[in-house]
């Protein structure tokens, strides 16, 4: 048995997305596709993808070769979703004729809020657990936090009206 290597701290993560496709018996909808899962990708670079279950009622398929790739300015996002109670990949996705396909992957949180906002198929699976040590070196050694504002108290001067203590109307 080969002994699966921790990420390096510069070197792109390799992962492979497992999507689902379960039969519905619903008279609007006669299937549903999720992003069930991500594990590392140990397939040859190019694989295409590969149904690992095969059934009447589900099936699923193996999506390989996306890259997790930290970025600096993403820090902050790795940290909210590291030390969140359910850490997270989130998984981008879209519809190619009858077959749910990923688009992308992320381990920001603000990235993947941003693709949910923008009302993307975005799903978050799992965190594989050897990608935390990782991730909180890199977001660790990359945060700063904003530096606090002066706090600012409201004036009746802010919104062009004058005070009514000097007897002035």
């Amino acid at each position: 048995m080969t002994e699966v290597a921790s990420p390096s701290r510069t070197a792109p993560y390799r992962l492979a997305v497992i999507m689902e496709r379960v039969k519905l018996a619903n008279r609007w909808a006669t299937e549903r596709w999720e992003a069930k899962g991500v594990v590392r990708d140990v397939t040859p670079p190019g694989s295409g993808e590969q149904v690992i279950v095969s059934g009447e009622n589900l099936t699923q398929i193996l999506f390989p070769g996306f890259l997790v790739q930290l970025q600096p300015d993403e820090s902050e996002g790795y940290l909210y979703n590291i030390t969140s109670p359910h850490p997270k990949v989130f998984v981008m996705w879209h519809m190619d004729g009858e077959i749910a396909k990923p688009d992308r992957v992320t381990v920001s949180y603000h990235e993947g809020a941003r693709w949910m906002d923008t009302e993307e198929n975005t799903a978050g699976v799992a965190l594989p657990l050897d990608l935390v040590p990782w991730i909180s070196e890199f977001a660790t050694l990359h945060y700063k936090p904003e530096p606090k504002k002066k706090k600012r108290y409201a004036s009746s001067k802010d919104k062009g009206v004058a005070s009514h203590r000097d007897g002035t109307s």
